[in-house]
């Protein structure tokens, strides 16, 4: 986030300002200062079991401080939200406004990510507060310091139940309040099952959350609560270990990538900004965050099969060959053979090996038609087709996204899916699209004015330029090519359809 929006600022302005009121009634108040007797007295200072609130503070700075550390990071599996139980516990032990304390300085002195550091600091910071001053809030409403004082299982664990939950409530609605004012994201699409994938974690925190409670006031003393955070570590080390061989995974990924660009060198950069756009069509469609990951991982690897084809035919200025277009069109299932061992990929192999077959059932490798097409290959052969219209390659100028827009619909319902393409349209309106150079020409070429390319338009044919490639880029017209391209075909004429505007009928060349 390099800038954040005016509405990020006042959100989270609100959510620490929020947190404050939270932890008011524990804060020590300001020096006796002669009052007059029109103004209300200031309200007495609320006693607070500040030993118990630095130990617990302490300790959750403590278990947040690996991850900061440069030598330690790497090693020590600590996440964002590894050590909760902690905070639980606090919520379970201490009033709210102390507990709202607790979670302070482990999130000012936490790992991030992501800039800017400092205002990501205080959001968290303001965000665990209010959710350890709420998970306290239930517990007491349901007289949960009761059963603590003499504990009785299992009603116990409904009032640390109740906690858990409510902590779990506050910081989702949080996060989906900063998305919505931050990233822009419908309020819908940001809350669209992020509830239900962490309401078990939660409880689960929760439930070690109670029973370090439950030790702390035992005859053992608060050491003895310690030893409950040894199995969150160990359930830590072993997702740190899911996480590592993850990032081996996109490691080869990117790797592969790399030498996609490195032989198709006029496409490069082309695979990130296609799992871009699959991305912007799927929160527009609402998809599962889990699916997001995976379909951009299709984007980014639909050309890998690229690998296998001449290189002579895929940097070859002029159009292909038969001979070369069955050569080329050889790339999906390429691809599919190249990635099919690698597990956790998923729904994006069938992407890599269907994002060139078309709604009409003309495409390839195997001319599925409509519904037969899986969703993630309609989603990337949109994305892939409006890159590719958007961008500069050897032979011709990137199209206006206006243009690309357009051409898609156009072609939507013979080649595109039309609720893939008026996604994609949808999220350009919100987050717009930076376009770039692709090949190897500076930056320099490119303009700041829309420039659309017709088949009646004069191309100026350079020295250095051959005099195919100024044919070809003359005759731009509809439908992405074999290579992401747009070949040249004829427009049919419009038909008018009963009860309708006149349209173009017709599928994409």
């Amino acid at each position: 986030m390099k800038a954040i929006p005016t509405a990020a600022r006042a959100y989270i302005l609100c959510a620490v300002l929020g947190a404050v009121a939270c932890a008011l009634p524990v804060l020590p108040a300001l020096p006796a200062l002669p009052v007059p007797p029109v103004l209300p007295v200031p309200r007495p200072v609320a006693e607070a079991p500040w030993s118990a609130v630095l130990m617990l503070a302490g300790l959750y700075a403590v278990c947040e401080l690996p991850a900061r550390c440069r030598y330690l990071g790497d090693s020590v599996p600590v996440a964002a939200g590894s050590f909760f139980p902690v905070l639980l516990a606090a919520a379970f032990l201490l009033p709210p406004a102390a507990a709202a304390l607790v979670a302070v300085p482990g999130a000012l002195l936490g790992r991030v990510d992501r800039r800017p550091a400092g205002v990501r600091r205080v959001w968290r910071a303001a965000q665990l507060a209010l959710a350890t001053w709420g998970a306290a809030q239930a517990y007491l409403l349901l007289n949960g310091e009761r059963t603590l004082r003499a504990p009785d299982f299992p009603y116990a664990l409904l009032p640390a139940a109740a906690g858990a939950l409510a902590f779990c409530l506050v910081l989702t609605a949080l996060d989906v309040g900063i998305l919505a004012t931050a990233e822009r994201l419908p309020v819908r699409t940001a809350w669209r099952g992020m509830l239900v994938r962490s309401a078990a974690p939660h409880c689960v925190h929760g439930l070690a959350g109670l029973m370090m409670a439950v030790l702390w006031r035992s005859p053992y003393g608060p050491l003895s609560a310690l030893f409950v955070l040894l199995p969150m570590y160990i359930s830590c080390w072993i997702f740190a270990q899911y996480h590592r061989e993850r990032a081996a995974h996109q490691a080869t990924i990117r790797a592969l990538v790399q030498a996609v660009d490195i032989k198709d060198k006029y496409t490069r950069g082309h695979s990130e900004r296609v799992g871009r756009a699959s991305v912007l069509i799927a929160r527009e469609l609402s998809m599962e965050e889990e699916r997001l990951e995976v379909l951009r991982f299709a984007g980014i690897l639909h050309d890998v099969g690229k690998l296998g084809v001449p290189t002579r035919v895929l940097r070859k200025d002029g159009p292909l060959t038969p001979d070369e277009r069955r050569v080329i069109e050889l790339h999906p299932e390429y691809g599919h053979e190249m990635v099919r061992g690698i597990g956790f990929l998923g729904e994006a192999r069938a992407a890599i090996l269907h994002h060139h077959e078309r709604l009409d059932g003309s495409g390839y490798p195997y001319g599925l038609a409509g519904g037969q097409i899986p969703e993630f290959a309609r989603v990337v052969a949109v994305a892939d087709a409006f890159d590719a219209m958007t961008s500069t390659r050897s032979y011709r100028r990137a199209r206006p996204v206006a243009v690309a827009l357009e051409e898609l619909r156009r072609c939507a319902g013979t080649q595109f899916d039309p609720e893939m393409v008026r996604a994609l349209a949808k999220a350009l309106d919100r987050h717009g699209w930076e376009t770039a150079v692709t090949s190897d020409e500076p930056a320099g070429v490119m303009s700041d004015e829309p420039v659309a390319v017709t088949s009646d338009q004069p191309v100026a044919v350079t020295s250095d330029q051959p005099a195919a490639v100024a044919r070809e880029s003359a005759r731009v017209a509809r439908g992405p090519d074999l290579r992401g391209n747009v070949p040249p075909q004829p427009e049919p004429p419009p038909v008018a359809v009963p009860g309708r505007d006149d349209g173009a009928a017709g599928g994409p060349g």
